[in-house]
């Protein structure tokens, strides 16, 4: 993905990437969407099955752009302490 390897940038610092899932001999599309500012800060804030829903609203598209505002200004302390306190994982 640092080599701009997304299916599409939903604007807002919200990133869609869509995978694979093996799962009991088959393999399930997934989609994997990310906060970033596509250098050193990625953040993963939701995933789903394709199968499951096939993409997501305009309003929780607005929420993750808001979420994804709030991580990418946090500075390293803040994520480290963040990490620390177990509201964010590694």
């Amino acid at each position: 993905m640092l080599n701009g390897l997304v299916d599409a940038d939903l604007g807002g610092g919200v990133f869609k990437k869509t995978g694979g899932l093996a799962r009991e001999r088959q393999t399930r599309s997934v989609r994997t969407l990310l906060a970033t500012n596509r250098n050193d800060r990625w953040f993963f804030v939701l995933g789903f099955e394709k199968s499951d829903r096939a993409n997501i609203s305009k309003k929780e598209l607005v929420a993750l752009q808001s979420l994804a505002d709030d991580l990418l200004s946090l500075q390293k302390w803040q994520i480290l302490a963040a990490i620390e306190d177990g509201l964010l994982w590694r």
